[in-house]
């Protein structure tokens, strides 16, 4: 349905506008564990996929137990649907697989909706023909008193079945594999763990909130898992760059618990292309291998060595170039002076106040074309508070300079409120209408079937249709009081619920039709000169990729169908509230001032539901409006560190190109 992300060769260059299944070349100056990046998940799950069929298989052929570790979590999840595929198209058996689970929460039922058990039932045992009985998991019901002879038996069964074969593993955000967090000893083995408060915090949308996490889980030890003879090792998305970079470049250490797998014999890390961009073959490839210079490649370089040496741009020298592997840029260009004032050009001009477009302005190097001087701009929020989060002061400015704007809201963002929330709503809304007696036999039912529910439901339930209607009830509700707050009238704000995300689970259905044509239906209602998309690549099963992906079949389905208005139909790109595009990157970054800061946060301040407790994916506590501000400081900050104008603050965008 979507192409697929260019393949990048090992400077991190293009070299295929379609994605040939192989990993990029390998870099061996800086990495102290093979890794095979690709383009994407999607990709890499399946090189991975097959090379756990071949195993199964070749065991087949000589008689044999295949022995495996499973992970669980977001990553391995497309490697168990390709290896569904292949036992369903290609007849692979699973009779002879003997698997072992990593890990489970403690306590934890295993009918949980939380339950690792559950997990690889729905994600891989009940869709093959593994035995019921050769399947292992920690058991999250065992008596807190009996964990140290569980951990004991399930290391001597993992023995007495041969050892395993081929353990996969997931990555933690702060360097934790299977759960042996931060700490942990190379000679652990299967145990009960505390679990860090990162960690607890990524999985906080599985549970709810944070509160409702549990503290502990049984792991397999670190020293279980370099007993495998295999050891493949996956991540996807910008969050897990700097740990990858931690684990593959740097010394081994236990604060990094992944970065023992340097000391495995037949280890292999499996990547995209987002989790891999930190390290130094993506990051300074010049350092790593020849390069092509090309403008980009330029522009990049020149940002990096700037930042490193802490010198602005027009004060870099000759030298600076020579000691740190640029000397084929001098060779190429020539002068610093030369190469310093061209770059230092491109990203003063990709500075504007004007994300629209400014009237009456020679705009041959500015980001945005005048002309028309009142643009239709359609915003697509994938959560009901990402526009105001993400591009806050950008929305407002658009207002402010006479476009006409319009928001999608792609999703209800209802599994985002907590249920003590959408209680207190409910009641209200009851009571409300008690008092002043309101007759709606289906509204009253409504509410008070879901205020029912929330008092009497279990961690373990679903939440009911009544209930994820409350919720999402509250988060529209949010979504039109920030339009009102920003001065565009509530119906500019439409939504579109798109049918994917509504499955009351933290995990969403695929991409369908559906979907696409909710958005393809919005962009021609609205005929928009510019829309903006959520281009945040943090996680590539997360909501706002599903949504990217959305927006840009609708976008190529137009644009191939001769639409007029999509010849004059440029498309920006924003990030989310974790991180900002790299500095090489922005092609469009709209200053605000102190006023226009504090402005934005007051809008973000209208999605009450999400103001305390929906936080960071890491250890930082601190809320969307904190991680917002100080995204935006620090990417002024960059300009100024470069040379350029010292703002407060900024937003910065990428066009997507047709």
């Amino acid at each position: 349905m979507i192409s697929e992300p260019s393949v990048l060769n090992n400077a991190g260059q293009e070299i295929s506008s379609a994605h040939t299944g192989e990993p990029m070349q390998q870099a061996i100056t800086y990495e102290k564990i093979p890794t095979n990046i690709y383009a994407d998940a999607k990709a890499a799950s399946r090189a991975v996929a097959k090379e756990i069929a071949e195993l199964i298989r070749t065991k087949q052929r000589e008689n044999k137990p295949c022995v495996l570790g499973l992970a669980t979590g977001s990553s391995p999840k497309t490697v168990y649907a390709e290896l569904i595929r292949i036992h369903r198209e290609e007849g692979l058996s699973f009779r002879n697989v003997i698997s072992f689970n990593l890990d489970e929460y403690y306590p934890m039922e295993p009918d949980s909706l939380q339950s690792y058990v559950r997990f690889m039932k729905e994600q891989l045992f009940d869709h093959v023909d593994i035995p019921a009985d050769a399947y292992f998991l920690p058991d999250g019901t065992t008596p807190y008193n009996q964990i140290a002879e569980f951990g004991r038996s399930y290391e001597e069964k993992i023995e007495a079945m041969g050892g395993l074969d081929f353990q996969l593993l997931g990555i933690g955000g702060n360097g934790h594999i299977g759960f042996n967090e931060p700490g942990s000893l190379q000679n652990s083995k299967t145990r009960l763990m505390m679990l860090d408060h990162s960690t607890r915090a990524a999985a906080a949308g599985d549970f709810g909130s944070l509160t409702k996490v549990p503290k502990k889980a049984i792991t397999m030890g670190v020293s279980s898992i370099l007993k495998a003879r295999r050891v493949v090792l996956l991540a996807w998305g910008e969050r897990k760059a700097p740990v990858i970079r931690a684990a593959v470049e740097d010394t081994v250490t236990e604060q990094v618990p992944a970065s023992y797998l340097q000391l495995h014999p037949n280890c292999l890390f499996v990547i995209d292309e987002a989790a891999a961009s930190e390290l130094t073959r993506m990051k300074a490839p010049w350092l790593v291998d020849t390069v092509a210079w090309d403008n980009k490649m330029i522009k990049k370089a020149v940002t990096h060595l700037s930042l490193t040496l802490g010198k602005p741009i027009l004060k870099l020298t000759n030298k600076d170039y020579n000691d740190n592997g640029m000397s084929d840029l001098l060779a190429q260009v020539g002068q610093a002076y030369e190469l310093n004032i061209d770059v230092f050009n491109k990203l003063q001009h990709t500075i504007t106040g004007w994300p629209g477009g400014k009237p009456n302005a020679d705009d041959t190097n500015r980001p945005e074309r005048k002309l028309p001087a009142q643009k239709r701009c359609l915003i697509f929020s994938p959560h009901p508070d990402d526009d105001i989060i993400s591009m806050g002061g950008t929305f407002q400015r658009l207002h402010d300079q006479g476009h006409e704007v319009h928001v999608g809201y792609q999703t209800s963002g209802n599994i985002a409120v907590a249920d003590d929330e959408a209680l207190r709503f409910a009641d209200y809304v009851v009571d409300f209408n008690k008092q002043f007696g309101i007759d709606s036999p289906e509204a009253n039912r409504i509410f008070q079937d879901a205020a029912a529910s929330l008092r009497t439901k279990k961690d373990s339930e679903m939440d009911t249709a009544e209930v994820r209607y409350v919720k999402g009830l509250i988060r529209r509700g949010e979504a039109k009081s920030t339009c009102r707050f920003v001065g565009i009238p509530v119906e500019n704000a439409h939504f579109l619920n798109m049918p994917f995300y509504e499955t009351g689970k933290v995990e969403k259905k695929p991409l369908g039709e559906d979907d696409i044509l909710a958005v393809m239906n919005l962009i021609e209602q609205i005929k928009p000169h510019q829309i903006y998309a959520a281009g945040d690549l943090a996680d590539p099963h997360g909501t706002h990729k599903v949504c990217l992906d959305a927006i840009i079949e609708a976008v190529r389905r137009l644009k191939a169908s001769g639409a007029d208005f999509m010849q004059d139909c440029w498309v920006w790109l924003y990030r989310g509230a974790w991180a900002e595009w790299d500095i090489h990157e922005i092609e469009m970054a709209v200053p605000m001032s102190p006023d226009q800061l504090m402005r934005k946060r007051l809008g973000i301040f209208k999605h009450q539901s999400q103001k305390d407790g929906v936080v960071y994916q890491g250890t930082d506590s601190r809320e969307f409006w904190q991680r917002a501000e100080e995204r935006n400081r620090g990417t002024a900050e960059l300009y100024n560190r470069l040379g350029l104008a010292e703002y407060e603050a900024m937003e910065a965008f990428v066009r997507w190109k047709f």
